[in-house]
């Protein structure tokens, strides 16, 4: 293969359409755009969503729910996640997103452990937030619950 026999796939490019060519080219006098009306005029046509006056979709369904700029989203991750952990592993928020236990999430501030399911295993487990139930579970298992930052 040389690099001067190289072409796109067949149909992969198509010509550009040449209006206003004279009659033979099929594309000629209103250049595919029929005669008069709003569609044949410079600048013609509706902006996207008008429906002709009619009050428009967007507007006819309610608007719901709002957005709180100032709500902080959590990685989250149960403690049956980290049940099948080795005994005096530190968690952290880094180690479970390197660990895939949880997934990412934007705008995040920092990690917030829950208590579903049950915990045997001692472990530290720095996040930056608990549950009650999760707290005590790591707890009771031997482990330490450490608020960070």
């Amino acid at each position: 293969m040389r690099i001067d026999t190289i072409s796109p796939a067949e149909g992969a490019r198509t010509s550009v359409k040449r209006l206003g060519r004279g009659i033979g080219s099929g594309l000629g006098k209103t250049s595919g755009k029929g005669h008069k009306g709003q569609w044949a005029r410079s600048g013609g046509g509706v902006r996207p969503g008008f429906e002709g006056g009619q009050m428009p979709l967007a507007r006819r369904i309610p608007k719901r729910g709002f957005h709180n700029k100032w709500g902080k989203d959590y990685v989250i991750v149960n403690v049956s996640a980290l049940n099948n952990l080795p005994a005096g592993t530190v968690v952290d928020y880094g180690f479970v997103l390197e660990n895939g236990l949880a997934k990412e999430v934007k705008n995040n501030a920092g990690l917030k452990v829950l208590g579903a399911g049950n915990l045997t295993v001692a472990l530290t487990v720095k996040a930056a937030k608990f549950s009650e139930t999760a707290k005590s579970a790591i707890e009771n298992a031997g482990g330490t619950a450490e608020v960070v930052e």
